[in-house]
């Protein structure tokens, strides 16, 4: 059998073969790739070779094809994951991570490495140079050092760290589309916007309720009921139904997190740290992770009493309009709604019928050529994963040079997880000849349209748009010599500069006159209410700046560990977030058994880099505001220093040659009203 995986794409810029792929190929193909690679490394290893285009370019070769065909899988296991895709997930996963360990732990293949990291680094360049020293400690920190016996248990530790997170992941994705909240009476629906019922009918007409009316745990259908819902026991239901998926349920996720925890302390200590957070943290901006809590205990000083003020408003509101005396966290959304429209006389649904998703998507294409001159060409004939997905071709409109392609997923289903993120079916870079451009996707959980309205999208969702756009451009626009290095490949705690950057040109009239038009009368977004949208970006910002610091000091409490957990995993999240506790804690509800971002993805230990690169996307955009939101020599300067140039250098050092200073805290806590400047 012919296995498209294996073959070159026929299709435009080597666009991954979409319609000829099926689940079947990805085993088989793995399995080859993987064969093919160790002979490969058999006869590397046999070289008495040193030099940087042998040890460093040569294994990378080797790995190309066995890296494509587990990206492309990983990516659909995200975003399209069939059933017979899951069913061969841990096998998959156990091939990647194997192979991984197999190259990591081999002493001759270290030993090479590490003769070129001392011999060669006088002689390379200066993106050279970082390549040799990021291979060398990815080698010391993946066991290089070890003895045999440790390497052996370090594999052990790692092939069930990879099984255990993908068993996490799964465990969310099976919760969240395994409850419904059915409703059969018109007085369900009470306070819900138009849009919202008509949703939540064709949920139920989907889901055989025909008739009625469902509210699922994704977001379009769980946050607006959340919001605007005069139910209380309804919207008390569906809190605690999402607090509780993987807590105390079907798909409980507490003995995954203690093995996961435990697991990676387990494995810092082997490798000579004291915590999975020191070792994490050895590769990131911050550095340690005394500094990570410094920096978040100096944000919860400053934010705490702001929250606590918001906090007592609503729960004046609350006891004014209903006489609840025992405000509740499902309470905080549809009171906060309440009163955004008292205080600014604004609210989402008044916003969304300037927010139509087509619309978005040519303002944001229209951003980014008047930033950085790309155009985006919709290819019609080149195959993708799903039928909801759009793929445009990306180009350089002043030198007329293919940029990359990129796909685009908007909407929720069974087969995708929820949430929003950036990924790549390949990257950037110049390592074998010729200018490899990359294959970049992002992907959202936007409301669908209706039988009778388009999608119309929340200021959130265009935020997260442009937020994961901005991760798009930091892919697309790589110009680095070496895929290790280019695009996002970056320090964890810097790759949100570009995603957070990007929302800020959602706040400014001159950007939204772009694509904020009424889907209905072709009305350009009024100048009021964008003064109202600006006001809104500060509004109850200590309580969202709590939420930030309450997910950042969990992230850090359970890295931080020097002891196996052994606690129950709600005393423990009691206790680790007892400082941004405002309001009561719901014994049903638990938040770790479902935060998929630091047990199922890359932020252990991690999670504060989104606050962090607040700091740095604020002072950022405070350049581009002095000079002009679409100021194209500022828009240069961002593309050349940031943009472009991926890991190649420190990112300070990029920062400052395109800032031409580190970043002012500042400008992040002026922007959040939490200072007056």
């Amino acid at each position: 059998m012919k296995n498209p995986l294996l073959q070159s794409s026929p299709h435009k810029h080597g666009a991954v073969p979409f319609d000829q792929i099926k689940p079947e190929h990805f085993l088989p193909a793995m399995e080859a790739a993987i064969e093919t690679a160790k002979r490969e490394f058999e006869q590397y290893k046999l070289k008495q070779d040193v030099s940087f285009e042998h040890v460093i370019l040569e294994k990378n070769k080797i790995t190309e094809t066995v890296d494509r065909v587990a990206g492309i899988y990983f990516n659909l296991h995200s975003s399209e994951c069939t059933e017979e895709l899951e069913k061969i997930s841990e096998k998959m996963s156990d091939l990647a991570t194997k192979f991984s360990n197999d190259i990591s732990l081999d002493p001759i293949i270290f030993e090479k490495v590490k003769k070129c990291f001392e011999t060669q680094i006088a002689k390379l360049s200066a993106e050279e140079k970082m390549i040799v020293e990021k291979t060398y400690k990815g080698f010391v920190r993946n066991g290089a050092l070890l003895t045999p016996e440790k390497k052996e248990k370090l594999r052990e530790i790692d092939e069930k760290l990879s099984k255990l997170s993908l068993q996490f992941s799964q465990n969310v994705l099976k919760a969240t589309n395994d409850y419904l909240l059915v409703l059969d009476k018109k007085e369900d629906l009470i306070g819900l916007p138009e849009a919202q019922i008509e949703a939540a009918a064709e949920l139920a007409e989907k889901k055989n309720h025909a008739g009625k009316w469902c509210v699922s745990l994704d977001a379009p259908s769980m946050i607006p009921f959340m919001t605007y819902s005069q139910r209380r026991d309804l919207r008390e239901k569906l809190f605690k139904a999402n607090g509780s998926k993987n807590f105390h349920s079907s798909f409980d996720n507490q003995q995954n997190i203690r093995d996961i925890v435990n697991l990676r302390l387990e494995r810092a200590n082997l490798l000579g740290y004291k915590t999975h957070a020191d070792y994490v943290l050895e590769e990131r901006m911050a550095m340690t992770s005394e500094k990570v809590m410094s920096f978040l205990n100096d944000f919860l000083t400053k934010a705490k009493p702001q929250a606590m003020k918001e906090i007592e408003k609503l729960k004046k509101l609350a006891h004014e309009l209903d006489k609840i005396e025992d405000f509740q966290p499902y309470d905080s959304a549809y009171y906060s709604e309440i009163l955004l429209k008292r205080e600014l006389n604004f609210d989402d649904e008044i916003l969304r019928p300037y927010f139509q998703l087509e619309k978005v998507v040519d303002g944001i294409i229209e951003v980014s050529h008047k930033l950085f001159d790309l155009r985006f060409k919709e290819l019609f004939d080149t195959p993708k994963y799903h039928e909801d997905v759009r793929l445009f071709e990306v180009t350089d409109e002043a030198s007329g040079k293919y940029v990359g392609l990129f796909y685009m997923d908007f909407f929720p289903r069974a087969t995708k997880r929820g949430g929003a993120w950036m990924s790549g079916f390949k990257d950037q870079g110049f390592n074998f000849g010729g200018d490899d451009r990359p294959h970049v996707t992002i992907t959202c959980n936007f409301t669908k349209p209706t039988k009778t309205k388009p999608s119309l999208l929340t200021l959130n969702e265009v935020q997260t748009l442009y937020h994961e756009f901005g991760h798009a451009l930091h892919g697309l626009l790589s110009n680095c010599r070496y895929k290790d290095l280019s695009g996002t490949n970056v320090l964890w705690d810097f790759v949100e500069l570009p995603s957070q950057m990007f929302e800020n040109w959602t706040l400014e009239k001159e950007c939204l006159d772009l694509f904020a038009v009424h889907h209905e009368t072709g009305e350009k977004i009024p100048s009021d209410l964008v003064e109202r949208i600006k006001k809104s970006s500060q509004f109850l910002e200590g309580i969202g700046t709590m939420r930030q610091l309450t997910f950042g000091l969990l992230d850090m409490t359970y890295h931080t560990r020097t002891s196996p957990l052994t606690e129950e995993i709600q005393d423990f999240e009691a206790n680790a977030v007892k400082e941004t506790t405002l309001l009561p804690r719901l014994p049903e509800v638990n938040v770790s058994t479902s935060f998929s971002h630091i047990f199922a993805g890359g932020y252990s230990a991690g999670y504060y880099s989104y606050k962090w690169a607040e700091v740095l996307d604020a002072d950022a955009f405070d350049y581009f505001k002095e000079n002009g939101i679409f100021n194209k020599e500022i828009a240069k300067k961002y593309r050349t220093h940031i943009l472009e140039r991926g890991g190649t250098e420190h990112p300070m050092e990029l920062y400052k040659k395109f800032r031409g200073q580190e970043p002012d805290v500042r400008a992040l806590l002026k922007r959040a009203g939490l200072i007056q400047i």
